[in-house]
């Protein structure tokens, strides 16, 4: 069985929760724990790092798209539960790369991938993104690339 630091991270995390008596925190860190468990069973692995990390990440997409959402709609009480949860699900995120960071990883994929057209995005994309996962904003990356493809 794979040795997954990221999720005895999250155990760690939920048992300090509960020990302080957290109930929000507690309770975000139960649904990530629920969504590594829900891998577990459905696909019969053990998810490494990597797995749990995509996770998350996507928690965190799921959370913004709701406080968009419940703002539009006039419920900044949801939002703020949302943020919160965000906020929690941020502190097991590896640290987000800067702008230089990322115009460098971009800049040495185009160079390696030998890419000049918008056909070669695929190439960029799949050589940037083990590179930058969890740590950059993937959105922003692709319109990096093709503002750059575009422009070559």
């Amino acid at each position: 069985m794979a040795d997954c630091a990221l999720k005895n991270q999250l155990t760690e995390a939920m048992k300090d929760a509960m020990r302080a008596k957290d109930k929000a925190r507690l309770g975000t860190i139960r649904l990530a724990l629920a969504e590594v468990k829900k891998v577990e069973v459905d696909e019969r692995i053990e998810p490494d790092d990597a797995r749990v990390l995509s996770l998350l990440e996507k928690m965190i997409k799921q959370r913004k798209e709701s406080i968009r959402q419940y703002e539009a709609a006039g419920r900044t009480d949801l939002a703020d539960t949302e943020q919160a949860e965000i906020d929690v699900l941020q502190t097991f995120m590896p640290a987000a790369l800067s702008k230089q960071e990322v115009d460098a990883i971009i800049t040495q994929a185009m160079a390696d991938t030998d890419a000049k057209t918008m056909q070669d995005m695929g190439k960029v994309m799949a050589a940037v993104k083990p590179q930058v996962a969890g740590r950059a904003d993937m959105a922003a990356i692709s319109q990096t690339i093709k503002s750059r493809l575009s422009n070559a």
